[in-house]
């Protein structure tokens, strides 16, 4: 029968609707998938991949973009030769609806819906709501107190940071730390890898991002020594099931914060001081001189080296690629696209009034 020959494309529609409609309960997300599944998922994955001293989700992806070109090209000559049939169209537009089905699928059950659950800040109990200026301007006086009194010890051993695997296991540790005073953070079989593709990131804007079909989390290891600390702990925070990215940062910012090496504490305080600087310097420029000039030299100097970085690999694709990264991020629950990163200084103002300055 006729429609036998489109049943293989429709395979992945009924599981597709499922978790659709499952996405609708973020309280059994958190139950069943969250705190269920996915943990053993992951660690699964990370296990079958971890060993490999490559980024194997980078090589799935560079085989995923060839044969996506050679398929284009294949469609292009068709077009040329004008062998374009009626039946070859409704073939490619089959593999392709197919092929997105399945992609959808798969991205979910092994990752995705962690984007669905409940917010961070209800599971630990924190008030997070829109914040006034003076709860900014505090915030940022402890982030810069925080970064001026580990700023030296910070320097001693950070060359050996250069060092990968001193690098990928001291931010394990650091996630081990923190659980110590919370189980849900802590992270078995680490896989931690380089990305195969650091030089092109340099153009593209990424410092890391997790591969939610290999479980590994990839860290581009050419950006300053100084960021790589706390892109890691973001980057292992997604593969603990933090999918929001100000979650992800703010997951981040609890192990760097709780490492024994005040290199970590260093990374995470700084990038701290980036996104609430630059949210108070767009709420009152004025007021936010004051905590720039109480930074000591070599923080200043550090914070002048890592604009120059950016700065080298400026290009025109970059708005381009990043644009693409903000719908992604909207479309699964991230209206603030990009800005969705700089939505970790609602939940550190929250974590900050909860506990205090002296566990910030």
């Amino acid at each position: 029968m006729q429609w036998k020959r489109f049943a293989p494309w429709l395979l992945p529609v009924i599981p597709a609707i499922a978790i659709k409609i499952f996405t609708f309960f973020p309280p059994a997300i958190e139950k069943y998938y969250s705190n269920g599944l996915y943990p053993f998922l992951a660690r699964l994955l990370r296990f079958a991949f971890g060993w490999i001293p490559f980024s194997a989700g980078d090589v799935f992806y560079g085989i995923l973009f060839i044969h996506i070109f050679i398929s284009i090209g294949r469609f292009i000559r068709k077009g040329y030769q004008r062998r374009l049939h009626r039946q070859y169209l409704f073939y490619c537009a089959g593999r392709l609806i197919s092929g997105a089905l399945w992609i959808y699928v798969v991205f979910n059950f092994l990752w995705g819906l962690n984007y669905d659950r409940p917010d961070i800040a209800s599971r630990m109990h924190l008030e997070s709501r829109p914040y006034t200026t003076g709860e900014l301007k505090n915030l940022l006086s402890a982030i810069v107190f925080r970064m001026n009194e580990v700023d030296s010890a910070s320097r001693i051993n950070r060359k050996e940071l250069n060092q990968k695997p001193v690098l990928f296991k001291g931010s394990a540790d650091a996630y081990r730390a923190y659980a110590a005073h919370d189980d849900a953070f802590y992270y078995h079989t680490p896989s931690v890898k380089p990305s195969l593709y650091s030089y092109l990131g340099n153009y593209f804007g990424f410092s890391g991002y997790y591969n939610p079909f290999t479980g590994e989390a990839q860290v581009n290891t050419m950006v300053p020594v100084f960021v790589r600390p706390f892109t890691t702990c973001h980057e292992i925070g997604h593969q603990l099931g933090y999918a929001k990215e100000e979650e992800a940062n703010f997951a981040g910012y609890l192990a760097a914060k709780s490492s024994p090496n005040p290199a970590f504490r260093y990374s995470v305080y700084l990038d701290l001081y980036l996104y609430a600087g630059s949210e108070l310097y767009a709420r009152d420029s004025t007021s936010f001189i004051p905590y720039r000039e109480l930074l000591k030299p070599d923080i200043r100097q550090d914070l002048r080296d890592l604009k120059t970085f950016y700065k080298r690999y400026e290009n025109p694709f970059e708005p381009i690629i990043r644009r693409l990264y903000g719908d992604y991020l909207k479309a699964n629950k991230q209206p603030q696209g990009m800005n969705s990163y700089d939505e970790v200084i609602g939940l550190a103002i929250a974590y900050y009034k909860k506990f205090g300055r002296g566990a910030f």
